[in-house]
């Protein structure tokens, strides 16, 4: 668990370095609150995630299928031109105030070009396939990219949307500020001599509770943010149903959810009743962390804002702040330095 320490040279460098990145992140202000209205070169033609070359000349009607894409959207200054979201869309507020569409999962081409859209932009979260391919036949182009899989994709998805909607140098620009921070949150790990052992949890009462594992889209967070993913670890695939036995058996430091995951469950008095929980080491400390769910789950422009702060969160022998407390539970109890 402990890291080796550095020489005295090296450690003053890396907490000026350290310190020097957390001002940085504090003082930035996030992307989406300085968009301007942008000028699209119009047209471009983009291969999409299925080998389409589409080609785009008309933004002024977007109806875009997944949350992430949206909030990419709006911080490009192409608010204005959407008009109409899936349910997965909480952010910005102006987003989530827009007409739906549905779960983007279970789109209807019929409700999607009831909205006259110029341009049908998602990942590939979106669907079903048959819907996508009937879209793509009404003859409005229609451009589908890879869903993330990591932290650092989602800056790539953001240069792949902004470049599909003629705005390529304001995507550079954006996608900059998410390795930015990731390469904060990367400093904030190195200089901690702690690697907490981490259980991702996605809770939707008593219906849904799952435990993130190997290929799941919290994996890549987690271990970027410095923690060891333990449901990977016990070769758990994907987000998989939680028992007591696999809780017990993962032993997390530190145990992860949602924050309306955790409001559906009562809060940690009822994440602690879930068979196991109170049983690991996590649930003993009572160190429960609990995220706004499109932040950290969101692979758009905040996604290298939210790994700092996980970071921030799971390193407190680490001096750092957070970027955006608000989006981070705070009727939790806040995370103590494992121990081991």
């Amino acid at each position: 668990m402990h890291r080796s320490r550095f020489g005295l040279l090296t450690a003053i460098l890396l907490a000026f370095s350290l310190l020097a990145s957390t001002m940085a992140a504090s003082a930035q202000s996030s992307p989406e609150a300085s968009a301007e209205p942008a000028t699209p070169q119009l047209p471009v033609t983009v291969t999409d995630a299925d080998g389409n070359d589409v080609t785009v000349d008309d933004v002024s009607r977007i109806v875009s299928l997944n949350g992430n894409i949206t909030e990419i959207l709006f911080d490009l200054g192409l608010g204005d031109n959407v008009v109409a979201v899936d349910v997965t869309a909480f952010y910005p507020p102006q987003a989530a105030a827009l007409p739906k569409i549905g779960y983007n999962r279970t789109l209807t081409a019929e409700g999607v070009l009831s909205f006259e859209p110029t341009l049908i932009i998602g990942n590939k979260e979106a669907g079903p396939e048959d819907v996508i391919q009937q879209l793509r036949d009404s003859g409005v182009p229609v451009v589908i990219f890879e869903y993330p899989n990591d932290p650092s994709g989602a800056a790539d998805q953001i240069r792949e949307v902004a470049e599909a909607v003629g705005l390529g140098d304001s995507g550079d620009a954006l996608a900059a500020h998410v390795t930015d921070q990731l390469e904060a949150a990367k400093q904030i790990v190195e200089s901690s001599s702690v690697e907490p052992r981490v259980a991702f949890l996605i809770i939707r009462g008593e219906g849904v509770q799952l435990m993130a594992g190997a290929n799941s889209s919290a994996d890549g967070i987690i271990t970027a943010a410095g923690g060891i993913n333990v449901g990977a670890e016990i070769g758990l695939q994907g987000y998989a149903p939680i028992t007591p036995e696999s809780m017990i058996e993962a032993a997390p430091d530190v145990i992860v959810v949602l924050q309306d995951g955790l409001a559906a469950s009562g809060g940690v008095e009822g994440l602690l009743q879930i068979p196991g929980v109170s049983q690991t080491p996590a649930g003993e400390n009572e160190n429960i962390l609990a995220f706004n769910d499109l932040y950290i789950l969101g692979f758009g422009p905040r996604m290298g804002d939210a790994v700092y702060d996980f970071a921030v969160a799971l390193h407190p022998d680490v001096d750092a702040q957070p970027v955006h407390p608000e989006w981070q539970g705070t009727d939790v109890t806040p995370l103590s330095t494992p121990t081991h």
